[in-house]
């Protein structure tokens, strides 16, 4: 029995989309090409896969089993090419995963390209909670993440502390004010959002609505409008609050403070990209402190 590698890629691509044609897509191959592998490793395992039908291709049994060995197989051959081709001097790529409001990363990035300019570094932003899926799942070999926990699959290394503070377009901040306006925030995986609700279900209070949005600019903007109010960082609106466009209402220790950390999973190996990014991330700890990002509405 011969399975190729280049076939289990596809298969994995066509169960994650459960598409022929999305995973024809992702891959740059024709979809005939995609169906016709497809058809030759179900050929060559002697069973079906997938359950075809209207709504596309669903894996059956057989193939979540498939599924399993394939994930573990590809990550093994992954660390396997690392661990082969990793040198003394960074290169290769570093994909990795931030949350909205790491204000020092621009700097770090920077840095590390400036040094190590042989890696192609990809970033990709989101909450909290699905990046550390996404690490998890191999998708992602780091990410910068608040509020997280401890997890027996994950290291972490500290990147700095924040002090939340809760942010409004006016002059001072009331609970009554909290009932009547919209809460904004970031969706459901996100720190802020939850250390923002644990205050407002401890207080009582019952928002008039929650909206969430997907970029800090966002929901910056929105809060300057007038449209409601935010939990954030306070180094995301220091200028804000120095321009006389906003004003903050700090809470009390428990709601307030949020550690920024960088994480990755604990058994993956640790090339020297990596551990040359880590060391990019202690040095900017120390020297820099960097400006406020100053968003326009």
């Amino acid at each position: 029995m011969t399975v190729e590698i280049r076939d289990l890629k596809i298969f994995k691509s066509v169960a994650f989309h459960g598409s022929v044609s999305k995973a024809a897509n992702e891959l740059s191959y024709v979809q005939s090409h995609v169906t016709t592998r497809i058809q030759l490793l179900e050929k060559e395992l002697q069973t079906k896969l997938f359950h075809r039908d209207s709504r596309g291709m669903i894996l059956n049994p057989e193939g979540k089993k498939l599924l399993s060995y394939t994930d573990k197989l590809l990550v093994t051959i992954d660390e396997m090419v690392k661990v082969v081709q990793d040198s003394d001097q960074p290169s290769g790529e570093l994909d990795l995963g931030t949350v909205e409001t790491v204000i020092g990363l621009p700097h770090i990035l920077s840095a590390y390209h400036h040094k190590y300019p042989n890696v192609d570094l990809s970033l990709v932003t989101d909450v909290t909670e699905n990046l550390l899926e996404q690490v998890l799942s191999h998708k992602l070999d780091g990410a910068f993440v608040t509020g997280f926990d401890e997890h027996p699959k994950i290291t972490q290394h500290e990147v700095f502390h924040e002090e939340l503070t809760l942010i409004s377009n006016n002059s001072e901040i009331s609970l009554d004010e909290l009932a009547q306006k919209p809460l904004l925030v970031f969706k459901s995986g996100c720190s802020y959002r939850a250390k923002l609700t644990e205050w407002i279900n401890d207080e009582g209070i019952h928002p008039a609505n929650i909206i969430e949005f997907g970029t800090l600019e966002t929901i910056l903007g929105s809060v300057v409008s007038g449209l409601g109010i935010t939990l954030l960082p306070k180094s995301t609106i220091s200028h804000l609050e120095a321009d006389d466009v906003i004003r903050s209402m700090n809470l009390p220790e428990k709601y307030s403070h949020v550690t920024t950390v960088f994480i990755r999973r604990s058994d993956a190996y640790l090339t020297h990209s990596m551990k040359r990014f880590m060391e990019t991330i202690d040095t900017s700890k120390e020297t820099n402190r960097a400006a406020p990002i100053r968003y326009q509405f």
